[in-house]
């Protein structure tokens, strides 16, 4: 008898009909989780599991991955055809891919004409294939020749890019998923494991399991961040940090280490250089002097420092509450900066990991060419831009001398009318974008937006031109790469949905219609166009010239570089011998001041507003919220406030409330709960017409990543709850 039950109800599976599984690769996060779709006798997707023999993983999924093959048939708002109108207030006619590519090649030629090749831009994504970008940056950097190109993930990773390349000459996470078996203390800033990236933080559980088991001690888990996450519930220590004084407790922590000689100077003279800089710099940030500023007690920063460097081997962890702030690049530094002196980076259990968001964000960082050309080659560089102008076949005087236009500047130039025409690619900034309100200007003031999506209904389609219907990623073949540099193969499960296409067809359909794209090769098959990969990645950092599409499915992805001569089995870890990408070979030690420029709670405004991702979504819920698995756990924009606080204000758990900043307001249900301080709010950012109305998004000045984080609202009571509740709905529809 079970709680008074007489009777057990045991737990039915149900026959799906599955008579084929097909590999993949969870199209998601960034975690890389290697998955089977199953298929009916119909060839229809009735199923998701994950892979047992796969690393990443090990058979397990998070619940967005275990309903992922609703996504290809059963969501609502698929494209099936393209579509074409010639004002934004028009109604869009439906017409085949001749007409649509035919009519997008001729306005970006008269454009361009009209007001130079850069008055054109393009904005990528972090989820199409890395065979997709690759081919998109020939026909953007060879053939349509904008240099204003960039990628979404300026949004959510461009300081960690930032961050890399300044401390290690590099992009490139040093670590991986095996550095949790076996490190020895784990220090995370601002990371959410358990809802951000939920099969990681399973590797994690994993890792101190087996210690347990083996009667090993375990290692301690330290987690900053201003709010009691469930990572945060876990942890050994919580430092509930002031938000965006990462940086002052970073330099306090590196203070105590070199105050009390616990670095490690043997890896500091050997392997870096700036360290005379760097020691003048930190030996400001006394434990008492920053405990004022960031909110944590002098005396726990000198614990931390101690059992950090007291580790034989530590790693650091974040996600986006570093990146996503007002200087996101310093804090990735400074986590780069306690690793180095404390002799942290290339070995087992010592690593500065940057956990991702999109699922393909390395795939983009390594071979768009947004930043720079394939291959992490440098535009600024004259060898590599004659070596890709050569592989290609075009002028190298075609190709820019300096990257353009990030994304967070390109989108403000159209208000200035240095930007006419924009081509998005699975990518919505009407509610990506910080100022929901500027958005909606810019957008609808183009001359021509064309935007190349799977969903038709996606909110940033209402101010397009042109629409053009994408697969989704089972619907075609290629690879993605994840945090740790695996690269993982996705292929094919079943055929695009209606008259959609793959975006690998959509660009080289697009080339043919310039006569410099007819002059140049696009390989026509996934599987071709990572052949020229490999070859552009000879004996570079990203080597993958070792990989194959079935030697990699065969091992369930390979961690670049992996080269047939060397490393045939891929490389967990970089810089194992202490050679990093400068000239000199050392890294850098960077000095790297506080500067609080942010916006700040005042009598006015007086929250913290903070956001984040939940467990159920994905970034604009433009999937996730079509999986009724999905979104019943977490359906409405809601907003995590402290009881005290709501109590004061006459909010009660359960109610709608206001927010509102000096750039918007947005309507949200109260959830009452002490996760929160009483001087702070905490908002999912999923949903259209929500957080992003509020947020503040003053750009980092090294990687022009917005800060969404941290910044300042008003809280009120609203009288009329059912219309309060209506314009609720409202945010969360298509």
């Amino acid at each position: 008898m079970l709680f008074g039950r007489k009777n057990k109800n045991p737990v039915k599976i149900a026959d799906k009909g599955v008579v084929e599984w097909k590999y993949a690769t969870c199209g998601y996060c960034s975690t890389g989780c290697s998955i089977e779709v199953g298929l009916d006798d119909q060839g229809e997707p009735v199923a998701s599991r994950g892979v047992a023999d796969a690393d990443v993983n090990r058979g397990k999924l998070c619940v967005k991955g275990i309903f992922e093959h609703e996504l290809f048939r059963k969501t609502a708002g698929r494209g099936s055809v393209p579509l074409l109108r010639n004002t934004i207030e028009d109604e869009f006619e439906e017409v085949n891919w001749k007409q649509a590519l035919d009519h997008t090649a001729d306005e970006i030629r008269r454009i361009q004409e009209q007001y130079g090749r850069d008055s054109f831009s393009i904005i990528s994504t972090g989820q199409i294939m890395t065979e997709e970008f690759y081919t998109l940056g020939k026909l953007a950097r060879g053939v349509i020749g904008t240099n204003n190109y960039d990628g979404n993930t300026t949004l959510c990773m461009s300081s960690a890019v930032s961050g890399y390349k300044r401390s290690f000459g590099s992009d490139g996470p040093p670590g991986c998923y095996d550095d949790f078996e076996h490190t020895d203390c784990l220090l995370a800033f601002g990371s959410n494991l358990p809802e951000q990236h939920p099969i990681i933080f399973w590797r994690l559980n994993e890792a101190l399991e087996r210690r347990d088991r083996e009667g090993m001690p375990r290692f301690p888990i330290i987690v900053v961040d201003p709010r009691v996450t469930m990572f945060a519930q876990m942890a050994d220590i919580h430092l509930p940090v002031s938000p965006g004084t990462d940086l002052v407790l970073l330099n306090a922590l590196a203070h105590v280490i070199l105050e009390e000689g616990l670095a490690d100077m043997d890896y500091i003279n050997a392997h870096t250089e700036g360290y005379e800089e760097f020691s003048a710099l930190v030996n400001q940030y006394d434990p008492e002097s920053a405990s004022s500023i960031c909110g944590i007690e002098a005396d726990l920063i000198r614990k931390v420092a101690r059992m950090y460097v007291g580790a034989g081997a530590a790693m650091t962890i974040w996600s986006m509450g570093i990146n996503q702030s007002t200087h996101g690049s310093d804090g990735v530094c400074a986590i780069n900066n306690l690793n180095l002196i404390t002799g942290n980076i290339g070995k087992p259990g010592g690593s500065s990991l940057s956990i991702t968001g999109q699922c393909n964000a390395m795939g983009t960082r390594e071979w768009s060419s947004c930043s720079g050309l394939p291959g992490y080659r440098a535009l600024e560089n004259e060898k590599d831009r004659s070596e890709i102008a050569e592989f290609w076949g075009i002028d190298v005087d075609f190709l820019p001398n300096k990257r353009g236009m990030f994304m967070t500047d390109i989108l403000p130039a159209i208000e200035s009318g240095e930007i006419r025409g924009l081509w998005l690619i699975a990518t919505n900034p009407m509610t990506s974008m910080a100022n929901t309100e500027l958005m909606r200007k810019l957008l609808s003031s183009l001359e021509f937006l064309v935007v190349q999506d799977a969903y038709r209904d996606v909110e940033t389609n209402q101010y397009s031109h042109v629409y053009l219907p994408a697969a989704v990623w089972a619907e075609k073949e290629g690879c993605f790469t994840n945090t740790e540099r695996r690269v993982n193969l996705i292929r094919n499960v079943c055929k695009p949905h209606g008259d959609s296409k793959t975006d690998l067809d959509i660009f080289n359909e697009m080339a043919k219609r310039f006569e410099q794209g007819r002059n140049i090769d696009f390989p026509e098959t996934a599987e071709a166009v990572f052949d020229e990969l490999k070859q552009l990645s000879k004996g570079r950092m990203l080597d993958c010239s070792g990989m194959s599409y079935d030697k990699i499915e065969e091992n369930r992805g390979l961690q670049w570089p992996c080269n047939e001569d060397d490393t045939p089995e891929g490389s967990l870890r970089l810089y194992t011998d202490g050679v990093f990408q400068f000239p000199g070979g050392k890294a850098k030690l960077l000095a790297l001041p506080f500067i609080d420029d942010n916006e700040r709670p005042d009598d006015e405004y007086p929250f913290w507003l903070n956001s984040g991702r939940v467990v159920e979504h994905f970034h604009t819920r433009t999937r996730t919220g079509k999986v009724g698995n999905a979104n019943k756990f977490s359906p409405t924009p809601y907003m995590e406030m402290n009881p005290r606080a709501a109590e004061k204000l006459g909010i009660s758990h359960g109610s709608y409330a206001r927010l509102t900043s000096r750039r918007g307001d947005a309507i949200v249900m109260v959830q009452c709960t002490e996760r929160t301080a009483p001087d702070s709010v905490f908002i999912p950012f999923h949903f259209h017409e929500c957080v992003n109305r509020i947020s503040l998004g003053l750009l980092d000045p090294h990687s022009r990543q917005p800060a969404y984080k941290q910044c300042a609202v008003n809280i009120e009571a609203i009288e009329d709850q059912q219309a309060a509740a209506q314009a609720n709905v409202e945010a969360r529809t298509y």
